[in-house]
């Protein structure tokens, strides 16, 4: 059985290049599932294993994943997906004659509504993290200001290297879900801030690691983790007097509201953050319903 989950892992990698914590959750999920089929199942052998189990055993996975380990719809749901994926990978290469996941029901989840700081919180942010004199707190400043100005992934951001970024055209390359390439703009005052990073800053980083070519680096002159950017922006909100959560996320979400907020398109935004589908990107659209209002007060003639 773990052979075949193993299998379908590095087919996520190889065909589909997946995202390295994109298959950290689908190897939790499916070795969590087979771990299941496991106690439920009594099979002969691996290859029988997956042809023998049916709609009455996922049901009663899912029964199990709610009722018993109490997890929320949007988990369950996540989960599922993993289960469909692999089954329906199962089928294609002739390892089941039948996919019990075809008429398999899944939580219905809503899509929430993403959370985002407003343009003052944003400089508010933005100016407490520019204020520091030490090489970290400059390498600080430039990843929140890059974050903000790009709409970045928190994992694009660590992937970035040092070639990556075009000064002269003012934009940077790099590769989102799925191992898709794209380019981001980036504004004078971001790219001003890189360019500071890069001269000095990173240069007192890295030491005598002068070979490494990770854009941000930490004290060590090693490449970030997502978790030493999570904690950068959770200090830095702190220190700025900022009381709401803030994720790396947060300010995606906020890149992606004010540019629709100041007339950008949705089509353009969706572009600029990667999405393969203009649905996800509507989301945002929730968001921008107020200043819709406002502006059709400000400029209707009879509002």
């Amino acid at each position: 059985m773990e052979r075949t989950v193993n299998s379908f892992l590095q087919h996520l990698v190889v065909e589909r290049g997946f995202a390295q914590n994109t298959l950290d959750a689908y190897s939790s999920d499916l070795n969590q599932f087979r771990a299941f089929v496991k106690d439920n199942l009594d099979a002969p052998a691996e290859q029988e294993t997956w042809r023998l189990v049916d709609i009455n055993l996922l049901n009663s996975y899912i029964t199990d994943l709610r009722d018993n380990r109490g997890y929320r719809e949007t988990t369950t749901a996540r989960k599922v997906a993993a289960v469909r994926s692999f089954f329906g990978y199962l089928s294609r290469n002739g390892l089941i004659t039948d996919d019990p996941t075809e008429n398999l029901g899944s939580p219905r989840v809503g899509r929430s509504v993403p959370k985002f700081i407003t343009e003052d919180e944003v400089k508010q942010l933005l100016g407490t993290a520019a204020d520091t004199g030490t090489p970290e707190g400059r390498r600080d400043a430039s990843i929140l200001e890059l974050l903000y100005a790009t709409g970045l992934r928190v994992s694009e951001m660590v992937g970035l290297n040092v070639q990556d970024i075009d000064f002269e055209e003012g934009f940077i390359r790099t590769w989102g879900k799925g191992a898709k390439e794209r380019i981001v703009y980036v504004y004078p005052e971001a790219l001003s801030h890189l360019r500071a990073y890069i001269g000095g800053a990173r240069v007192e980083l890295l030491g005598n690691k002068r070979g490494e070519t990770a854009l941000y680096v930490n004290q060590r002159g090693e490449r970030l983790t997502r978790q030493w950017v999570w904690n950068i922006l959770k200090a830095s909100a702190k220190k700025a007097g900022i009381d709401t959560k803030i994720t790396p996320h947060t300010l995606r979400h906020s890149f992606a509201t004010h540019l629709l907020q100041n007339g950008a398109s949705l089509r353009h935004v969706q572009e600029l953050l990667g999405h393969s589908s203009i649905s996800t990107t509507q989301v945002y659209t929730h968001l921008t319903d107020s200043h819709v209002r406002e502006e059709y007060e400000r400029s209707h003639p009879r509002a």
